[in-house]
């Protein structure tokens, strides 16, 4: 029988890697389907909006990667227990969002020069402001990113802050302790090592 949850994204971490941790996380079965870019005009009709990561399940497909792990997150227990709680690590979500926004102009700029622009800004602006914010926030929650314990908000900044370090080619969190110890909690649970070790290898 065919796993009750299929996940579509590209051969690649991206958007995708969140929820396949969560999923990974809670033991959930799932398939991984990858598209090769070179495929991709052939799949890209049959999603909503032509866009992944898609996740398929009871018979619905959806996309948007937030929405899609923040379903999945709740499935594996990794929410907040109020409305209130939800809050707070949506904030923190979305504003680790923000920063993955700032990387992500690196990836579709085609101009080297333009690219050497953004990796400058973001080295001199964007972490400087960002990450000593995000590092009192982890300060003040013993180690997590909301709540005082482990959330999927937790898992959103693993995944996604390794992107930091494929952009600028440098250690991000060199200078952050905090957030580079809730990077490594995540990355050393014992199914998302596994998950590391067998996973696909790719660029990010």
């Amino acid at each position: 029988m065919a796993p009750a949850y299929k996940l579509t994204y590209f051969d690649a971490r991206g958007l995708a890697e969140t929820s396949r941790f969560l999923m990974t996380y809670g033991g959930i079965d799932f398939e991984d389907c990858r598209i090769r870019r070179e495929e991709w005009p052939l799949w890209k009709p049959k999603f909503p909006f032509g866009q992944v990561p898609v996740l398929e399940h009871r018979g619905k497909v959806v996309g948007q990667s937030t929405a899609i792990a923040r379903y999945l997150a709740k499935q594996v227990k990794l929410v907040g227990n109020d409305d209130l709680e939800n809050l707070e690590i949506d904030a923190v979500v979305e504003t680790i969002n923000d920063l993955r926004l700032k990387h992500a102009a690196w990836f579709y700029e085609p101009d080297e020069a333009k690219k050497r622009i953004i990796i400058e800004n973001i080295k001199k602006d964007t972490l400087p402001y960002y990450l000593p914010r995000l590092e009192e926030i982890v300060t003040g929650n013993k180690g997590f990113l909301a709540l005082g314990r482990l959330t999927w908000a937790d898992f959103y900044w693993t995944t996604v802050s390794q992107i930091f370090d494929v952009v600028t080619g440098t250690d991000t969190l060199a200078n952050y302790p905090e957030l580079k110890a809730a990077r490594e909690r995540v990355n050393s649970l014992p199914a998302i090592r596994r998950w590391i070790e067998m996973r696909p290898k790719t660029d990010f």
